[in-house]
């Protein structure tokens, strides 16, 4: 551990929560060094959909790189490429009606959050952007001005302009729709009409909040009304961790633009897309580059992922049998222990269990870790414990999650009852 105590930078956030060493990893498992083995209802922070090491990704991995497959090529065009663009179209924008152009950016989400700000500013002419409470974007400068997460934003060390904030589907009781509308047709509202508005339809890191079908629905509809570009961030929410592909599909509606990125390249490997109507395809050549936007390894796994586990509705429907099987343990907890618990949050599998305070998450997710399970909280008081495994999980293999989690809290009921009284 010296190494990391003397070399590392005190920027890291993980490790100070999981202080052991991992040196391998399957399926939904992390194991140390010395082979202690941990449940992972981390999963990557959403990176990894399909499991650590997935065989049916890594043989196609392993097969393109002993065949000298092209690792890196700017933007160039590759027979890798061209698979995941064909694969892309067949299995998952095709069978929705979604018309997508797709641009490949640098390969973490910001970038491709930046990407969305920037293209929408470029078609609009305005550059004004509504975000929501409680959204996470990103870290670089344009993505964390639209995040709302006051830790990350004091780490810019400059103003975060060009955004205006609204309140969130259910936020503090308030109509944010009502008066996102009645702003835009009052000219002395002070809002600058937007080029766009950006949300997650599950606010990951802002604590597992939903917005229903029936509020995107009225989002789109506004946006479209005002000339008003809708950017749906599913980096996190999207790749099945909801149920469906897209975290949308259940409100029917067609976003303008949708950022991906964590788990679209299938195998961990980084890579990140944009997908946007083509009449806003208006990007000079390279206008908005970046030296890694064609990573061909994640290509390959990525293409394999979706035609495995997207080409017809049984990964949906197991997604949705571990999500009903974690909501409804979660509730138990909720019922049971209504002085330490407030609810259920999220939907599929990107639920949590929100405690009545950020004391009582910590104290349950350390727990966790000393039963041998990787789990975070989230939430503005990271009050939520957020339970976030591997779509690929098996039915065994959450129970024996859930298990851990209800030792957790058997072994530290007493005190936090006895604190909470």
């Amino acid at each position: 551990m010296n190494i990391f105590r003397d070399k590392e930078s005190n920027v890291q956030s993980y490790a100070r929560h999981f202080p052991v060493v991992f040196s391998s990893a399957k399926g939904s498992w992390l194991y140390t060094q010395d082979g202690q083995a941990y449940l992972d209802f981390l999963a990557g922070a959403g990176a990894l959909n399909y499991g650590h090491n997935n065989p049916v990704l890594k043989q196609a991995l392993l097969e393109y790189i002993e065949k000298d497959g092209l690792t890196h090529g700017l933007d160039m065009y590759s027979e890798a490429k061209a698979e995941f663009l064909d694969v892309l179209q067949r299995y998952i924008l095709g069978p929705r009606e979604l018309d997508y152009r797709v641009q490949f950016t640098g390969p973490t989400g910001t970038n491709a959050v930046e990407a969305a700000i920037k293209l929408a500013r470029k078609v609009t002419g305005r550059s004004n952007v509504v975000a929501f409470t409680n959204g996470f974007h990103g870290c670089s400068l344009g993505a964390l001005a639209l995040t709302g997460n006051q830790h990350h934003r004091g780490g810019a060390g400059i103003g975060l302009n060009g955004v205006t904030r609204l309140p969130y589907d259910g936020y503090a009781n308030v109509d944010g729709l009502a008066l996102f509308e009645a702003m835009l047709e009052d000219n002395s509202a002070g809002m600058d009409k937007p080029a766009a508005v950006i949300l997650e339809v599950v606010q990951g890191e802002g604590g597992l909040n939903v917005a229903s079908n029936t509020w995107l629905r009225a989002l789109a509809s506004v946006c479209r009304r005002h000339d008003v570009l809708l950017i749906v961030d599913d980096i996190q929410a999207g790749c099945g961790r909801t149920g469906s592909f897209f975290s949308f599909e259940a409100a029917g509606i067609k976003p303008d633009i949708v950022t991906l990125s964590k788990s679209i390249g299938g195998y961990g490997l980084p890579m990140a897309l944009v997908l946007y109507k083509p009449q806003y395809d208006v990007w000079l050549p390279g206008e908005h580059n970046g030296t890694f936007r064609g990573n061909n390894h994640a290509f390959v796994t990525a293409a394999k992922a979706i035609t495995t586990y997207w080409s017809d509705e049984q990964f949906s429907h197991h997604i949705m049998e571990r999500a009903k099987e974690l909501k409804y343990a979660l509730s138990q907890h909720v019922e049971r222990y209504p002085t330490l618990f407030a609810k259920v949050k999220g939907r599929g599998l990107m639920q949590g269990i929100a405690c009545q305070n950020g004391a009582i998450a910590e104290r349950i997710a350390r727990e966790c870790f000393a039963l041998e399970m990787v789990i975070e909280t989230a939430g503005p008081e990271d009050e939520v414990v957020k339970f976030f495994c591997p779509l690929t999980i098996s039915k065994e293999e959450l129970a024996t999650g859930l298990e851990r989690f209800e030792q957790a809290i058997e072994n530290l009921a007493p005190k936090l009852l006895a604190k909470a009284s």
